[in-house]
């Protein structure tokens, strides 16, 4: 089986589609197609189900898919752990990040890291942490700073780096917003909340702390931004239960603790991959960040 043939099977798989897979690799539709079929043949199985319109995997394709994502990332980090050896760290880092992650100062950490390694192309993306994890494990990511939401496995681990307890956000002019004391989970039953979508971090951790209190609440308005949560909860149209720092990202809004929950509500975390499979570059900017 060639490395050759797994980068052509797995850029086929992501694009959906010969023509742009091609494109992509900078190598000729009729070479990619008989690369594909190369493999096909050698594993006995095909990989796509090929029309005019698309093409998607079938499940063989699927089984195949994963493993080959961590081949080519153990080859790619076996290549850079030699040049690192050589004294100049070179390649790739692909960094996932959620959205105002404690512990971590993604944009200053990157700049440090470009200063001392600038010939190593950084690469960065955000998304929930549920998806972050799965990156990191499928070997798409070398690293990701996210919101715990898994335990560990045999392809991902994870370092703390923060935990912070539940603060509830609200307009200065809601009812709550001039309780005398903390709050708990029942007092909060009949409120309407703002709260991020379900695969993102703090609302996974949340729903589970409101849960283990035995309340359910109301989550009538979801967004995939910080911003977007307070802008809403600004205008008075919900609260929000979110890790203790946001308070300080809107000084308008009235913050409250929430008593009845884990102490240590939000925890995160380093996301990577196991040790052997850990890329250079992802290891520098691990030791940039613990000396920061």
């Amino acid at each position: 089986m060639e490395l050759r043939h797994l980068q052509h099977f797995v850029a086929v798989a992501e694009e959906r589609h010969f023509t742009r897979a091609a494109e992509r690799l900078m190598v000729s539709q009729s070479g990619l197609s008989a690369s594909v079929r190369a493999l096909e043949r050698e594993l006995r199985a095909p990989l796509f189900v090929r029309t005019t319109r698309q093409v998607t995997l079938t499940e063989a394709g699927r089984a195949l898919l994963g493993e080959a994502e961590r081949i080519l990332a153990q080859v790619r980090t076996a290549r850079e752990a030699v040049a690192a050896v050589q004294g100049v760290l070179r390649g790739t880092l692909t960094l996932g990040t959620e959205q105002c992650i404690a512990g971590v100062y993604a944009a200053g950490l990157l700049a440090a890291f470009r200063r001392r390694h600038p010939d190593v192309e950084i690469r960065l993306r955000q998304s929930g942490s549920l998806d972050l994890a799965e990156e990191v494990s499928g070997g798409r990511l070398d690293l990701a700073f996210a919101y715990r939401t898994c335990a560990d496995s045999d392809q991902l681990r994870s370092v703390p780096l923060a935990t912070e307890p539940m603060t509830l956000l609200c307009h200065p002019e809601h009812p709550l917003a001039t309780a005398g004391a903390a709050l708990a989970p029942g007092d909060l039953a009949a409120e309407v909340f703002v709260d991020f979508h379900p695969d993102w971090g703090p609302r996974r951790a949340t729903d589970a702390a409101f849960a283990a209190a035995g309340v359910r609440r109301k989550v009538a308005l979801e967004v995939n931004d910080v911003h977007s949560l307070l802008d809403l909860v600004d205008e008075n149209l919900g609260v929000a239960a979110v890790p203790r720092h946001f308070r300080h990202k809107r000084e308008t809004l009235r913050a409250l603790p929430v008593t009845g929950v884990a102490e240590t509500v939000y925890e995160t975390v380093a996301l990577l991959p196991p040790p052997e499979a850990t890329s250079p570059a992802a290891r520098a900017l691990m030791t940039l960040l613990r000396a920061s």
